[in-house]
């Protein structure tokens, strides 16, 4: 059980957090039950904590948790311990401790999961399914007919894809799709004493069949592996993988745009070499040609063996519950596989031995045909094999609170010779191949979260994935979006202007049309005349720094960088407090990329960290870029 302490820095690491719930209230309310029972219910999650006394205070970056404290601690330890045994179904047994942060009294609350068997938990005298709550994301949530479904199920060891299809008959079986297991079964193992037995002993040992009254029906694993496309449109309508391309790099939400798409709707084991086969078909290629031989061949960006596993990985882990289908989208620069069903198995847990499988009879016919890994090895191999390629970790995000995965696969080496010119531009802020890699898997796809982060770096830690965003953010390379579990940042103007300068000749020796910049003022503003640093400065210079406004174009920056050091040498301080920006951010921007261009120069090379370094202009660009 962690302490109050350990919960407050991790709240305020994480600004909200599944497990952990504050609540300031000095009394307690349906809103703290409703917790209780949300942490009591929800599958998998372990339970979680609830911190009495602590109360966010809003700020800039995100909330700051601070102690209120309790006044009569002991008093609702025992109202915890009374309400949690009396107000629902079954009797909840959290385990409370009174603690002393910052010389005021908080008390800790954890919640243990419920077992399987006395779920769903719900308030008493009230109806179900709103009785009861389920804890998605940072949010208490009432249950639905459909969450119903999900706990009932939990209470016994049959897993939905060995349910009995009532709808379904043995005529819905498709017999080439059996013969093509027969024949894939072969390859791995011409011995199987399966392929000795006739079709229905073959289901039955598959769970493909079970008997119900004497007689042999189809479950869901059966038709899924096995069924006519006639009898998967009847049973499964969504049931189907979509590969879909989109030209660019980003999801364009428009109507009249359409994109090309192919529908994939059959028995799972033709449905993966289907969608295997349109990918590798699709992917960019990279000529080979291996020593020894005079003919070369187009290789595919991705190892075959990883789509192949990724695509099972999707198939046989998706919540065949849920209504929606598996997309693969193939963007210009990456190929994101989305699915139903979150991972059972917790994130920092991924590409570690051990399965916990959603649809084990579907995963047993798959492992037997070598289409996935067995023990859970899959997502291990793949990032052994995106590794031996120089090529980018696959990033991976389970989102319980949507009940989806994605697994995301970018077609970027890394590093490439552009990235290192522009991580070059870093070099002063001492980025760690961690913070590296997640700045550059940030600008191909858009954005980074702390799952993400955690999913390319191999991390398991959360709140040390958090210092090193936060750190990104702080040195002005990332900027943070949205609050709480919706957490996620992109790269700032300033790091893409950046990339752009890098990737492109944007400006060639100092071209007027970038370097002059229109005085729009006349009166000298007395926040410019009192800067000792500006002292008997041209009334030119004092206009231009007056015209160019809190956001600016970099062309207008860089303008008034270079008048500023044509009057005298500046210190990076000096420039900062000038500019009204951060000295680092103009360090990282503008100044270095300037020097890089032998536009401007340390006045004390051989020292760059020297207290008394400054920059002094030293004649217009002799490179074709900066």
């Amino acid at each position: 059980m962690k302490s109050a302490k350990e919960l407050i820095d991790d709240l305020n690491m994480l600004d909200e957090s599944v497990k952990i719930e504050a609540k300031r209230s000095s009394k307690l309310g349906r809103s703290y039950l409703e917790t209780v029972c949300a942490f009591a219910n929800e599958p998998d999650l372990g339970g979680g904590y609830i911190l009495l006394g602590v109360e966010a205070v809003e700020n800039s970056f995100w909330p700051i948790y601070e102690v209120v404290g309790i006044k009569d601690a002991d008093k609702m330890q025992s109202e915890i311990a009374s309400q949690c045994a009396t107000a629902f179904n079954v009797a909840i047994r959290p385990q409370i401790s009174i603690e002393e942060v910052k010389e005021k009294v908080v008390i800790v609350v954890f919640v243990p999961e419920a077992a399987k068997h006395e779920k769903p938990v719900f308030f008493k005298n009230s109806a179900l399914p709103r009785s009861a709550m389920r804890r998605i994301g940072p949010t208490d949530q009432r249950c639905t007919e459909d969450d119903m479904v999900v706990f009932y199920q939990g209470r016994t060891s049959t897993t939905y894809d060995e349910h009995i299809i009532e709808d379904a008959t043995i005529e819905d079986f498709d017999v080439e799709a059996i013969e093509l297991y027969r024949k894939l079964r072969l390859g791995v193992d011409p011995d199987a004493d399966e392929l000795l037995w006739n079709d229905l002993e073959l289901l039955e040992a598959l769970s493909a069949v079970k008997r119900k009254d004497g007689k042999l029906h189809p479950t869901v694993a059966g038709i899924i592996l096995f069924g006519r496309s006639i009898a998967l449109r009847r049973l499964f309508p969504m049931m189907r993988i979509d590969y879909i391309r989109v030209p660019g790099l980003k999801w364009v939400k428009d109507p009249d745009r359409r994109f090309d798409t192919v529908e994939i709707r059959a028995p799972l084991l033709r449905a993966i070499q289907r969608a295997r086969s349109a990918i590798i078909d699709d992917l960019p290629k990279a000529f080979s040609l291996p020593s020894g031989e005079v003919q070369g061949r187009d290789i595919p960006l991705l190892p075959d063996r990883v789509v192949r596993e990724v695509v099972a990985n999707a198939v046989m882990h998706r919540d065949y519950r849920t209504h929606g289908s598996i997309q693969i989208i193939r963007y210009s620069n990456r190929l994101e596989i989305r699915n139903p069903g979150y991972s059972l198995k917790s994130e920092d847990r991924l590409g570690q031995p051990g399965s916990e499988a959603r649809n084990p009879k579907i995963a047993a016919v798959l492992h037997d045909v070598r289409f996935a890994e067995t023990k859970g090895s899959g997502i291990r191999v793949m990032r052994e094999l995106m590794d031996a390629q120089d090529l980018s970790p696959p990033q991976l995000e389970s989102d319980r609170s949507n009940n989806s995965f994605l697994a995301l696969l970018l077609f970027h080496h890394f590093l490439s010779e552009k990235d290192i010119e522009w991580l070059k531009t870093f070099s002063d802020l001492n980025l760690s191949d961690d913070e590296m890699r997640a700045v550059i898997s940030t600008r191909e796809v858009g954005a980074i979260n702390n799952s993400v982060y955690r999913s390319i770096n191999r991390e398991s830690d959360t709140l040390h994935a958090s210092k090193h965003l936060k750190h990104l953010c702080d040195v002005g390379i990332l900027t943070k979006k949205g609050q709480g579990a919706t957490t996620y940042y992109e790269l700032t103007q300033a790091a893409l202007d950046s990339w752009d300068a890098v990737n492109a000749l944007k400006y060639t020796d100092l071209d007027p049309k970038y370097t002059e910049l229109e005085a729009k003022h006349t009166d000298l503003d007395p926040k410019y005349t009192d800067l000792p640093e500006l002292a008997n400065a041209p009334k030119e210079l004092i206009l231009k720094l007056q015209s160019l406004g809190g956001k600016s174009k970099r062309s207008e920056l860089i303008s008034v960088i270079v008048s500023l050091l044509k009057w005298k040498d500046f210190s990076l301080e000096q420039l900062g407090k000038i500019l009204d920006r951060n000295s680092n951010y103009i360090r990282i921007y503008y100044l270095s990329e300037l020097v890089k261009a032998e536009v401007v120069a340390l006045t004390i090379p051989d020292k760059p960290n020297d207290p008394n370094q400054k920059y002094r202009y030293v004649g217009s660009s002799s490179k074709k870029e900066f």
